[in-house]
């Protein structure tokens, strides 16, 4: 199954041998014995506890073939990056007295869309059947004779259980569970509920007090253990951990705010000896990346595996040359050249962006760095330098037993570098094409969005490049109380000329470098 987006709208199915029952409008065959047809359709996908990464495969899946996604105060906005740049994005809100629209009107839409032949992902905070409203929303879907699919979420008491440490069924605790919301306490029998074994209080964080009275009143012991979790499985996770005695005073003490969901029970005490998530290295560091945002994933994915919150401050945009000239007139006489110098991944991407025919590319091939070397390499071509330390100076002194003299030398790279390669390769009698391949440059808003990062006071800022820590200082100015992180000996020595003191610098000048020494 496969969606068009734009002006197709709707949902493309397409069977080796039979048309799909249902509604929708029939279209044409394929060339195989099968069907094509469009069809509006919604899809409530579980958005999962908070973890971007525990979205399901078919979740993600849906959401990349999206012409349409309303999404929710709890789902991630890191997975409205899986939808197409093709689809609208609407925030429906759905915080504790703060609702963006009413279910009423968020039906409405979800009608709305679909009846204009379009594929609708009703993105959702954990599952969309468990306290998410979404048996109100197939409802409306279903009385106005729209298609739709279910598609499941790890819900957020697993998201809980896993992230803390806390099984909700244990052989030698509990062998039952009891999902509750609190948001009405007179509506709830406590007397039934609280002698579950395991209780799970959704949305029941405003109303604990007087919940956790009335389970003690009707017979749960004071001394039953108990925690409540925030932004569980997020990187700002937070748990605080007592009893129905203690936890309502220690939650008001710290001032703890939704959203929050709370476990009582013996199985409790288990997590002093399961817990994980929290004791990962960087948990509780709040890391800035200022890479272009296309790039950032690289940094981002183990940092968050090593339990660090990312916060991505792009302040670097990658683009085109302002003049492709030289570039182009570069590859038309690609053949005349007998070297080729990479210095960055962008490089070899706009290199091969204006290669129509790799065949042409004669020429030996230096990268610096693994990184670009790996770019090269998965073109199919072999890197024949790479030098043993990732700066212009290495690669100069692996190029030191060429015999340069006459040789063309071709090497695209941003429009701002520095000029030590070039004017050494000179020197040796190299001929030199320097041409533009790329240019970095400021987004547009870059100074309000740093200062709303900076309000959320990082504990580390990280630089790749002397054009992140140009762009960032301008628009921020020298960050107080953040520790900086560089990727190698020119961005530091930009960084101190900027008045920064640089506490890690890469070593080797990697990414990999530049997380090991933030662990170190």
């Amino acid at each position: 199954m496969s969606s068009g987006n734009g002006g197709n709208g709707g949902t493309v199915y397409s069977t080796p041998e039979f048309p799909r029952v249902g509604g929708g409008s029939k279209g044409k065959s394929g060339g195989n014995s099968g069907v094509e047809y469009t069809v509006p359709k919604v899809f409530l996908v579980g958005a999962g506890p908070g973890d971007p990464d525990l979205i399901t495969v078919k979740g993600r899946k849906v959401l990349e073939r999206a012409d349409v996604v309303l999404y929710d105060a709890l789902a991630s906005d890191r997975l409205l990056d899986y939808a197409p740049a093709s689809a609208e994005r609407i925030y429906v809100g759905k915080k504790r007295a703060d609702h963006e629209m009413s279910q009423e009107e968020i039906n409405a839409l979800l009608v709305e869309h679909a009846a204009r032949g379009r594929t609708v992902v009703r993105l959702k905070g954990g599952d969309p059947f468990i306290f998410a409203r979404g048996g109100e929303e197939v409802e409306a879907l279903a009385a106005a004779g729209v298609a739709f699919e279910i598609v499941p979420g790890v819900t957020v008491p697993l998201g809980v259980a896993a992230y803390t440490g806390v099984p909700l069924t244990h052989r030698e605790h509990t062998s039952a569970v009891t999902f509750v919301t609190g948001h009405r306490v007179d509506a709830i029998d406590w007397g039934k509920v609280g002698s579950a074994e395991t209780v799970v209080l959704f949305m029941g964080l405003v109303n604990f007090a007087e919940i956790a009275r009335e389970m003690v009143a009707r017979g749960r012991s004071k001394h039953t253990p108990a925690m409540v979790v925030r932004w569980a499985t997020r990187p700002n996770q937070q748990t605080i951990v007592g009893t129905l005695e203690t936890l309502p005073g220690l939650i008001a003490a710290q001032g703890l705010k939704p959203p929050a969901t709370i476990v009582i029970g013996e199985v409790v005490s288990l997590r002093d000896r399961f817990s994980w998530f929290e004791k990962l290295p960087l948990f509780g560091q709040r890391i800035v990346i200022t890479r272009d945002h296309r790039q950032s994933r690289d940094l981002a994915e183990p940092l968050e595996a090593l339990g660090a919150e990312v916060i991505a401050l792009p302040v670097i945009e990658i683009r085109s040359p302002a003049d492709p000239g030289p570039m182009a007139r570069a590859m038309e006489r690609l053949d005349s050249y007998d070297w080729v110098i990479f210095t960055s991944v962008n490089g070899v991407k706009r290199f091969v962006a204006g290669l129509d025919d790799i065949r042409k590319l004669r020429a030996r091939v230096a990268a610096i760095g693994p990184a670009t070397r790996a770019a090269v390499e998965a073109l199919h071509l072999k890197a024949d330098c790479m030098p043993a330390e990732y700066v212009a100076e290495s690669l100069l002194e692996a190029l030191a037993g060429e015999d340069l003299r006459g040789k063309r030398v071709l090497l695209p790279r941003a429009a701002v570098a520095r000029d030590v390669v070039p004017e050494e390769l000179r020197k040796r009698g190299a001929i030199v094409d320097v041409v533009e391949a790329y240019r970095t440059e400021a987004p547009e808003g870059l100074a309000a969005r740093a200062k709303e990062v900076m309000e959320r006071k990082p504990q580390w800022i990280t630089f790749t490049s002397s054009s992140t820590v140009k762009n960032f200082v301008a628009a921020a100015g020298v960050p107080a109380g953040a520790k900086v992180a560089s990727i190698g000996p020119i961005t530091s020595a930009t960084a101190r000329e900027l008045g920064l003191h640089v506490e890690v610098e890469a070593n080797p000048h990697t990414i990999a470098g530049l997380v090991a020494g933030m662990l170190q």
